[in-house]
């Protein structure tokens, strides 16, 4: 049951193209859009280092990437959170983390928080799915139970891109999913 979670707020419209964007990555690298062009699917997460769910969720992102990157999808985490209010979402604090934890996937630091806005996202973490023409086809969570992977029932990440990998519909275009919220940097 997904009672604890909720819909986003303010959604990303399904059929949207992903925008484009161009973040330093963890590996010191830039990273854009047109990076990812050689995947057939690609996840963007909204993720950073501080929030408890993403931390519950992270060895299940790392293992859905290690599953399906054969197949041509690529997961991308974004941190968009202001460093000044969680000083452990800082790039020197990701780039420790990604190490620590062993990311399969690319890192990136939203900075200027204008990714985020772009994508609507609300909480971390939250997931986008994209098809190859690099249209939206997912928005929500990973799954049903962050505190425990074994007493997951449903699996609507996976779902969406195995339905994509199947030249299927996605089936479930929106799910609930759980997280902490944005950190917004305070208007000047």
């Amino acid at each position: 049951m997904m009672s604890d979670y909720t819909l986003a707020q303010t959604p990303f419209p399904l059929g949207s193209p992903a925008p484009d964007f161009n973040l330093k990555g963890v590996d010191g690298k830039m990273h854009s859009l047109d990076s990812y062009q050689h995947f057939s699917i690609l996840v963007i997460a909204a993720v950073c280092n501080h929030c408890p769910y993403v931390q519950a969720y992270l060895q299940r992102m790392i293992d859905l990437q290690s599953k399906y990157a054969h197949r041509g999808v690529t997961f991308v985490g974004i941190n968009s959170n202001d460093e000044q209010i969680y000083p452990e979402d800082s790039f020197d604090h990701m780039v420790a983390m990604a190490r620590e934890q062993g990311f399969n996937f690319d890192y990136l630091r939203d900075e200027d928080q204008a990714v985020a806005k772009a994508f609507h996202m609300e909480r971390t973490p939250q997931f986008f799915v994209f098809d190859a023409e690099r249209k939206l086809r997912y928005m929500g969570g990973l799954d049903n139970n962050y505190k425990d992977a074994a007493a997951v029932t449903e699996h609507p990440l996976e779902d969406a891109i195995l339905d994509l990998l199947e030249g299927r519909e996605v089936q479930k275009q929106v799910a609930h999913f759980i997280g902490c919220s944005v950190k917004w940097r305070e208007s000047l």
